[in-house]
């Protein structure tokens, strides 16, 4: 019978391209690597190698049971980290929900260092309105969340705050509204909105309809192309617009009561449904030294002071 170190001998020798390589690799004299691949070819009755020339070839054989042997090392690693994890209490399963403008390839690269520290965790992505990731969170759906923060005590979750996100006001080029030199209230309430509403008809705090016509969408990025549209404005996040901004595909309107843009908190919401693993642990530090380094969180997630 075979044995996982022959096979480990087997595929190294594979990799490496000779028995003097792979013996080094494995910190093993030649003659026990030899000796390991002569005992697994009796073990399979069957020629691995064709030793005519100095350097080894694979058989026919050896190419068909070359992917089949690292299969049950990717297998036989998977297991042992497994056993390890139950061992430590590494949850089998976490679920985040994250607003859906705040998601980005910079946020992402946050947790994307979790599939080697925790890889027998299966991880969920949810992304929905805040209003919807409060719900998920709260009934243990979800085991964390990241929203726009509305200031409100939250009693039967936690949570803490990263920072602050910018939105922006803004409008198609050829829209009414870019021709005013600064665009009041009133001004707003004259043209058709384009308004963020949760799955279960909630609005955001601070970008509620405030015109007698409105579109809702239930994303920002709706919104976005809404107004791209020349359908209406909107408060949308400066996260999601700074190439079309840049590339003038839309323009940010000098609204008099929120010249610079209107500042919200970020937060991260944690369910006290489920217990607090290895893993929830320290995707929480994670979150809460990536708040701490206000460079880098302006930087990428392009939050403002």
């Amino acid at each position: 019978m075979y044995s996982f170190e022959q096979l480990k001998v087997f595929v190294t020798v594979c990799e490496s391209g000779s028995f003097s390589a792979a013996a080094r690799k494995l910190k093993r004299a030649q003659s026990g690597v030899s000796q390991a691949i002569a005992n697994l070819e009796i073990a399979v009755n069957q020629d691995l190698f064709n030793r005519e020339k100095n350097t080894p070839t694979l058989t026919k054989s050896g190419e068909a049971l070359l992917p089949i042997a690292r299969s049950i090392l990717q297998q036989q690693a998977y297991f042992d980290q497994k056993a390890t994890a139950l061992t430590k209490a590494y949850e089998h399963e976490l679920i985040i929900a994250v607003d859906e403008s705040i998601v980005s390839d910079d946020f992402l690269s946050i947790l994307a260092p979790l599939a080697d520290q925790f890889p027998i965790t299966h991880f969920e992505i949810i992304t929905a309105s805040s209003f919807d990731i409060e719900d998920l969170v709260r009934t243990g759906q979800a085991h964390a969340g990241i929203v726009f923060a509305d200031g409100e005590l939250k009693v039967d979750m936690d949570f803490f705050v990263l920072g602050q996100a910018r939105f922006l006001t803004i409008a198609a080029p050829e829209h009414a509204l870019t021709k005013l030199p600064m665009v009041e209230h009133d001004d707003l309430k004259l043209h058709r909105q384009c308004v963020h509403r949760s799955a279960k008809r909630k609005e955001l705090w601070f970008s509620y309809g405030i015109s007698s016509k409105i579109w809702y969408a239930n994303n920002h990025q709706t919104l976005i192309d809404l107004v791209r549209q020349n359908i209406g404005w909107a408060l949308v996040p400066e996260l999601l617009i700074k190439t079309q901004l840049e590339q003038s595909a839309i323009v940010s309107l000098p609204v008099a009561h929120e010249f610079n843009g209107w500042l919200t908190a970020v937060g991260c919401l944690v369910s006290r449904s489920h217990s607090s693993g290895p893993v929830l642990e320290h995707v929480l530090n994670t979150l809460k030294q990536y708040r701490l380094n206000e460079n880098r969180w302006e930087r990428n997630v392009a939050l403002a002071n």
